[in-house]
C-alpha cells in the first residue's frame, strides 16, 4: 500500500508552528479563516493580507473551508436563498485570491431525510431543486475560475445520496469531501457504513478528506489515534483512490497535529 502525504487544516495565525513541516515538502494546507460573517465582511481585505503573508513560500496545494453556520445550501425560504448564494460567492472569491483552488461545503443531508425521502411526495426532488437554486451560481463561479466545491458529509447516513447530489450538477467544480470523524459518528448513532465504505463509494469523484478521530459519540476532532477510527482500512481505500483528493489533519487542538501525523506515520499510511 502506498504511503499517502498529508497536511493540516489551519488559520493564518497557526501556520508558522507547523511551518518547516508543512512548507519543506509542499503539504496541503486548508485555510480556515473565512467562515464567519465578519471574515467575509468587515474584515475581509485584513484577512486575506494575514492569510498571504502567512502562505508565502509555500508551493503545495491550497484549501479553505467556506461559511456554513445558517446557510445551509437548501433553505426554503425564498428570500434568503440569494443572500446564502452571495455569501459563498464572497469566500469563493477569497479563496482565489489567496490561490486556493478548493472550497470546503457542508451536505444538507441526514438521518431525518433518508428516513422520510418516501414519506412526501417528490421530497427528494424539491429538496434538490433548492441545493440547485443555492449553489447553482457558485457552481458556475467555481468553473469559471477553475476552482472546486467539495461537499463534506456532516450528517450524512447514504454516503450515494450525496454522490448523486454532486453528480445531479454534471460540473467538474463540484466534487465530494469525506470528514473521516462525522462518516464514523454516523456510524455509531445512524447504523451507516463504515468510515472505509465512505471512501470506497467517493471513489475518483473524492477530492478532499478532513481526518480527525473520534469516540463515536461527539465530534471530537482528536489526533488520529486517540479514537476507533479503523485508520488502515481507510488509508486502503484512499491508495486505490486515483483522484489525489487533498488529505488535512483537521484537529481541535492544533499542538497535536505532530502527534497524529506520527502516529499514522507509524503504521506506514503516510508520509
Amino acid at each position: 500500500m502506498t504511503a499517502l502525504k498529508i497536511g493540516a487544516c489551519l488559520k493564518a495565525a497557526e501556520i508558522a508552528d507547523h511551518r518547516d513541516w508543512l512548507f519543506d515538502t509542499a503539504r496541503d494546507i486548508e485555510i480556515q479563516d473565512f467562515m464567519s460573517y465578519a471574515a467575509l465582511t468587515t474584515e475581509f481585505e485584513a484577512r486575506i493580507s494575514a492569510v498571504k503573508s502567512a502562505l508565502d513560500g509555500h508551493t503545495g496545494r491550497i484549501g479553505i473551508h467556506g461559511p456554513f453556520e445558517g446557510l445551509d445550501i437548501d433553505n426554503k425560504d425564498a428570500e434568503l436563498q440569494p443572500l446564502i448564494t452571495a455569501r459563498l460567492l464572497k469566500a469563493l472569491e477569497a479563496a482565489d485570491r489567496i490561490g486556493a483552488r478548493q472550497m470546503v461545503l457542508h451536505s444538507p443531508y441526514s438521518l431525518w431525510f433518508q428516513n422520510n425521502v418516501f414519506s412526501w411526495k417528490g421530497y427528494a426532488e424539491t429538496k434538490l431543486d433548492r441545493i440547485h437554486d443555492t449553489l447553482g451560481p457558485v457552481v458556475k463561479a467555481a468553473k469559471e475560475s477553475g476552482q472546486t466545491l467539495v461537499i463534506e458529509n456532516i450528517q450524512d447516513v447514504r454516503p450515494e445520496t450525496r454522490r448523486a447530489m454532486v453528480d445531479s450538477f454534471g460540473s467538474h467544480a463540484i466534487a465530494l469531501s469525506i470528514d473521516t470523524g462525522h462518516a464514523q459518528l454516523a456510524r455509531r448513532m445512524s447504523g451507516a457504513p463504515p468510515v472505509e465504505d465512505f471512501v470506497r463509494d467517493a471513489g475518483d469523484q473524492l477530492a478532499h478528506v478532513h481526518l480527525q478521530d473520534v469516540d463515536g459519540h461527539a465530534d471530537r476532532y482528536w489526533a488520529p489515534g486517540e479514537g476507533e477510527i479503523e485508520w488502515t482500512a481507510v488509508f486502503r481505500a484512499l491508495a486505490d483512490c486515483e483522484s489525489a483528493p487533498h488529505l488535512v489533519l483537521e484537529l481541535r487542538n492544533k499542538n497535536h497535529i505532530p502527534a497524529g501525523y506520527h502516529h499514522l506515520r507509524a503504521l506506514g499510511l503516510v508520509t
